[in-house]
């Protein structure tokens, strides 16, 4: 074979060959074993292809040659957060009446924008119940691609709902217009076509709404939305495709009834009594109560849109949804982290932490809940939310105790998914 032909062999040869996947190596000051709640001296990570292969102490586990190496060994290093309740697609000073000039290409693009804060503030991983036109799943399949940059996405699609109900309609329009949400469906058959609509588009999982809602116009926050045989029918298709469903549910009534129907997760519970934390336990429902954002509704929202009804509903909700939180820990129910993002700006996701802590969990009971409850509930387990070999690399890294001072995770210093790092130290 003469020369050049050698030479434009060994070249086709080598673009046949997978690329070498790239070795990470991290040194740690502490790392935070969220299963035991120690914080660990001195620790490394190997990281190959995005994903950890051993984690060690660091005199055991010197870098390898050509590892990139991250050095924060000044730092507390521990798994990537993940929220259960982000409106990407939505910006806080946005609400009410100002959402109807809001076009699918424009919340499209500020969905991209949150995504990189969301990031940014040390949230790798999160769920969004509920965008328009499917924006959720195309906003995750750009980040996928790296298209775009922000956490992994779980897309939930169209939120299905009743006529005029939280979910599913938009009531801000006069009857003349004729206009219906694109998530209404009334009665047993037509939830089961949406639930099969949002499978064909490609919805990670599904969301409903049991009851009504703070910010929706004309709906009673606690009154019930969906019959049991509703709500059983839509989890029962939705489980048929693999797809877990949460429920936006405020009153007693809507909440009892969406675990009877086998919901896996239950958002807001603001009004839950003891039936239904009891049920919530026996079932293994997930609570994902939003209990920072009142604040933010009460203080600012006037100014940003949010409608008088919605204010006066919020006045009425706050400090008992705060309440049952302490009630539902107390008694043992499983409590996942979600913030309602998008209510406030996004990026302040961190803030929930500290009134977790101050309505009576621990600071590692209060992170478990962004870590290894939600990554069961997202169905990722094993996956996402813990520092172990065959786990995403995804990591942050926080300038202090995090169980000393919960409040150091709202000054996220470094961020990795997936083996790439997005924030920096230095």
């Amino acid at each position: 074979m003469r020369p050049i032909a050698r030479l434009a062999c060994a070249a086709l040869f080598a673009l046949a060959l997978p690329a070498a996947a790239e070795t990470v190596y991290v040194r740690a000051g502490q790392l935070l074993d969220v299963e035991s709640g120690r914080l660990l001296p001195d620790r490394a990570l190997l990281i190959e292809d995005g994903r950890i292969v051993r984690v060690d102490a660091a005199a055991a586990l010197p870098a390898p040659a050509g590892a990139r190496v991250h050095d924060l060994s000044g730092h507390t290093v521990l798994p990537g957060l993940s929220d259960a309740h982000v409106h990407l697609f939505t910006d806080a000073d946005v609400h009410g009446y100002r959402r109807l000039g809001i076009s699918l290409p424009q919340a499209t693009l500020t969905g991209a924008k949150n995504a990189r804060l969301t990031l940014e503030a040390g949230f790798t991983t999160v769920r969004v119940p509920g965008a328009p036109g499917y924006a959720d799943v195309a906003l995750r399949e750009a980040i996928a691609r790296g298209d775009a940059v922000g956490p992994r996405v779980l897309a939930a699609g169209i939120a299905i709902g009743i006529t005029g109900g939280h979910c599913g309609d938009n009531n801000l329009l006069p009857y003349e217009y004729r206009h219906s949400g694109e998530g209404v469906a009334d009665g047993p058959w037509a939830v089961r076509q949406k639930v099969r609509q949002n499978v064909k588009f490609g919805a990670d999982f599904i969301k409903t709404c049991s009851t009504g809602g703070v910010l929706s116009r004309g709906t009673e926050v606690g009154a019930p939305q969906y019959s049991l045989e509703e709500l059983t029918a839509l989890v029962e298709e939705a489980h048929s495709h693999g797809r877990k469903v949460t429920s936006h549910a405020h009153g007693a009534t809507g909440i009892r009834n969406a675990i009877l129907a086998g919901v896996d997760s239950i958002e807001h519970a603001s009004f839950i009594d003891d039936e239904g934390i009891r049920l919530a336990r026996q079932r293994g429902t997930v609570l994902v109560f939003d209990i920072y954002n009142t604040e933010y509704i009460l203080g600012e929202g006037e100014k940003a849109g949010i409608l008088p009804e919605s204010l006066e509903k919020e006045r009425r909700v706050g400090a008992t949804q705060r309440e049952n939180f302490r009630k539902a820990h107390a008694a043992g129910a499983t409590l996942g982290f979600g913030t309602d993002a998008g209510v406030y700006p996004h990026g302040q996701n961190a803030r929930q932490f500290s009134r977790m802590v101050r309505f009576g969990m621990t600071p590692i009971e209060a992170i478990r809940a962004a870590t290894v409850v939600n990554a069961r509930l997202f169905g990722l387990d094993g996956q996402i939310g813990q520092l172990k070999p065959g786990f995403h690399a995804d990591l942050i890294a926080v300038a202090g105790d995090p169980l000393a001072d919960v409040t150091v995770l709202e000054d996220v210093r470094f961020v990795m998914k997936g083996g790439e790092v997005y924030k920096d130290a230095r």
